[in-house]
């Protein structure tokens, strides 16, 4: 089992929940790609909605990766790619909460790594975590 820290907007978080799947990268395929079935995927929110200036800075979900092929949606103009995720009850977590127990977060500057989007992320992180939304 491989773990991942995707970085969606809250937004975005709950809408992919109520849908069962995972997107990331604006619907590219690649980051999707790296997933196998059995992953844990975290999802961290920096801000409510896109463009929003005020930080929001929590981890909005946490489910784990479906068996099944990736798929292109098709909305109209945009057809970004999916997969299936069974996530599991969870409440947001403020970073502020965690930050000091978590690996990803232990380096300087460790923000910058969330600007690719999909991140590997430790196990122990992925159980911090769930401990801290129960």
């Amino acid at each position: 089992m491989n773990a991942w820290l995707g970085v969606v907007s809250a937004e975005h978080v709950r809408r992919a929940v109520d849908l069962g799947i995972a997107q990331i990268g604006h619907g590219k395929r690649s980051g999707l790609a790296r997933m196998k079935a059995g992953d844990v995927l975290v999802y961290y929110s920096p801000v409510e909605s896109i463009g929003d200036r005020d930080p929001l800075r929590e981890f909005t979900a946490l489910g784990v990766i479906e068996e099944g092929e990736i798929w292109q949606a098709d909305e109209g103009c945009f057809k970004p790619f999916r997969r299936r995720v069974r996530y599991e009850q969870f409440t947001p977590v403020p970073l502020g909460d965690v930050r000091s127990r978590l690996a990803v977060t232990s380096t300087p500057n460790w923000g910058y790594q969330l600007r690719r989007g999909l991140i590997p992320l430790d196990g122990n992180d992925v159980e911090i975590l769930r401990s801290a939304t129960s």
